[in-house]
């Protein structure tokens, strides 16, 4: 074989080397909120911190919308629009609205701040829960035509809660029952990767609800963003210790669902 026929294969196999490489998807991510809560006592949360060390906190009600190529995911929906504008206590058991004291507007609702950056409700293809407490999973009635991502347990404890958690208003059946009941559930037993490309993996962490589930995003940039939700509330060791590997091997930033420091700092803003 000639030279220039050898040199000629040679290119042609490097050309489809190059294609074979799969492409980096352009991911982007934007951290919103559904309202506040506060300013309420602390110690109502983490019971444990000592009387001197007591303080009044306002939080945000973290959202997330993730722009992929393959589609538009929402992670978490915040507090039911019936909270809005002085509507909690026809929707939520008086004492969480007492304590909690949301101060969510209409135009903070997800299907709102979908509007605000250009989407709608019915575009979104998929509706990742990381928990059924009220203030993640209030506004899943909004989206009966994607794809709801929970992991199996946290599915059948919110359809039938323990006594203690119904009756404590934590979850309110109203968010999921009627034709939420119907809705296409991607029921998980673990870590999922959702588009089959290591960009936005599921993460399963439960302590804070028997199917907590957490998100890592890999942007097109190549930073990695861990989406913890309420899976650092408080001190659940396996699934905390397992995002701090994350954070650690990846160089990734872990985001907080109710810091209200970090999302003053970085919040309502693309990630890219």
């Amino acid at each position: 074989m000639k030279k220039s026929a050898i040199a000629a294969v040679v290119l042609l196999a490097m050309l489809c080397i190059v294609d074979a490489s799969p492409a980096v998807a352009q991911v982007k991510v934007y951290w919103t909120t559904s309202g506040m809560f506060g300013p309420f006592n602390i110690q109502g949360l983490i019971p444990s911190i000592p009387k001197e060390k007591a303080r009044d906190i306002t939080i945000p009600v973290s959202m997330w919308v993730i722009d992929h190529p393959k589609g538009l995911v929402v992670f978490d929906t915040g507090n039911n629009a019936a909270v809005s504008d002085g509507g909690c206590k026809s929707h939520w058991a008086a004492g969480n609205c007492d304590f909690l004291k949301p101060n969510q507007k209409r135009d903070d609702v997800i299907d709102m701040q979908l509007k605000k950056l250009g989407y709608s409700t019915d575009k979104v293809k998929a509706v990742i829960t990381s928990h059924a407490h009220l203030d993640h999973i209030g506004n899943i009635k909004l989206f009966p035509k994607a794809i709801h991502v929970i992991q199996k347990k946290e599915l059948y404890q919110a359809w039938w809660p323990e006594k203690f958690q119904r009756d404590g208003g934590v979850f309110v059946m109203a968010d999921f029952d009627g034709p939420a009941r119907d809705f296409n559930y991607l029921e998980l037993e673990g870590d999922y990767d959702l588009f089959g490309d290591g960009t936005v993996t599921v993460l399963s962490t439960p302590g804070h609800t028997l199917g907590h589930q957490s998100l890592r995003v890999k942007l097109g940039g190549g930073q990695t963003l861990v989406l913890s939700q309420d899976a650092i509330c408080k001190a659940y060791n396996d699934s905390i210790s397992k995002l701090k590997m994350i954070r650690d091997l990846e160089n990734a930033e872990i985001f907080f669902a109710h810091d209200g420091d970090q999302f003053a700092a970085k919040g309502n803003k693309w990630y890219r």
